[in-house]
């Protein structure tokens, strides 16, 4: 919300007011001076005009989880363990997924409180990459690879996929880099092939890599550097 819109809705400061306190430099978020009322003011923003807070703000929180197999990505769930569980946090219902990925897959996992953070990270117009590391049961061929880049036609949503760049590690294994996240995407595309995914593992999601120090259940918190690359 701009700066000018949050004081404006006090019921204490008319639009007059409001312009006043800006080109005064009395206001202030995050402890800087604002005489701009386009200024955004977040949920996690401190607002102060002269020594009074009128925001206290909250902490922005960021963390990167290691998914094991055999969890949830959900924040709930009756009958299964969420990734949520994995986290040794205090309010941990403020809390949700940037990404979901599948009961057995496991891998990068982000969750966080800011809404606006983890739809610039999983919104489509991005084009963030997501990264995988892919086992299958039969060999995999280079026409895997033309045919993911041209893209493959999901009868189901009635779209065709973005082209998707996979790189061959083995006989059965691969990394496939995609920049959407459509329902058992990857399956679904090595399935083209009838060729059966055994594992699947995200490594990154745009700019932000898996920990490698991260064991299956581990967590951390994000660094500023990391946050700030989204």
């Amino acid at each position: 919300m701009r700066v000018d819109r949050f004081l404006s809705n006090l019921p204490r400061f008319n639009r007059q007011q409001v312009r006043l306190l800006l080109v005064e430099r009395r206001v202030r978020i995050d402890g800087q001076v604002v005489s701009d009322p386009h200024a955004s003011v977040r949920e996690f923003s401190r607002v102060e005009i002269d020594d009074e807070v009128l925001q206290a703000g909250r902490p922005a929180r960021y963390f990167m989880l290691h998914k094991p197999p055999g969890c949830v990505s959900a924040t709930r769930d009756p009958q299964h363990s969420t990734v949520l569980d994995w986290l040794d946090e205090a309010d941990k219902d403020d809390l949700h997924i940037a990404g979901r990925l599948d009961f057995n897959t496991t891998g990068l996992m982000l969750i966080t409180n800011d809404g606006t953070w983890s739809r610039r990270l999983t919104q489509p117009q991005t084009k963030l990459p997501k990264v995988y590391y892919v086992e299958t049961e039969q060999i995999i061929t280079a026409e895997y690879a033309d045919t993911f880049a041209r893209g493959l036609y999901f009868a189901f949503e009635d779209l065709t996929t973005q082209p998707a760049e996979l790189t061959l590690l083995g006989e059965r294994s691969a990394r496939l880099s995609i920049v959407e996240g459509r329902y058992h995407q990857v399956k679904r595309m090595f399935g083209h092939f009838n060729n059966k995914v055994l594992r699947l593992h995200r490594e990154r999601m745009g700019p932000l890599t898996l920990d490698a120090d991260l064991e299956p259940g581990q967590y951390r918190a994000l660094s500023s550097e990391e946050v700030h690359l989204i």
